[in-house]
């Protein structure tokens, strides 16, 4: 049989879609809604690549070949709206992604920071060698 993709095109979809099951079933974990963003993203790439390498002449074209050529385009289309659904999903999961080039740097919020080692701060207990001893 003459496919149209080679068989890279497939094991990497198939293996971004195996990734995505497992982070939908495991709703606890951030690094499986993770991989499977990078492996939506990186798909995107590698289908550009093999659409544009494997694309064949016109009078080549038979009805299948422009029916797996319209759905991998149509796939591709819709990646970008996947990688923004699975971006809102990382993000209700607790996840947080901050771009970070390195020219500013974080600082934290010390307003509301309470140390717990004040000096300032009166003993909590009384100290035992201060107190007058009691008359018995």
């Amino acid at each position: 049989m003459n496919y149209m993709f080679p068989g890279s095109y497939a094991w990497g979809n198939f293996s971004v879609l195996a990734v995505g099951i497992w982070a939908i079933v495991q709703r606890d974990s951030l690094d499986a809604i993770m991989m499977f963003l990078t492996g939506l993203l990186l798909t995107v790439l590698t289908d550009i690549i093999h659409i544009s390498v494997f694309y064949p002449s016109n009078n080549h074209l038979t009805d299948v070949k422009r029916f797996s050529i319209g759905m991998a385009i149509f796939s591709l289309l819709l990646k970008p709206v996947s990688c923004y659904l699975v971006y809102r999903m990382y993000q209700e999961r607790g996840g947080e992604y901050t771009f970070n080039i390195g020219v500013a740097c974080a600082r934290r919020d010390r307003s509301t920071y309470e140390p717990i080692d004040q000096q300032d701060a009166p003993p909590q207990w009384p100290d035992s060698s201060k107190t007058a001893q009691q008359p018995y």
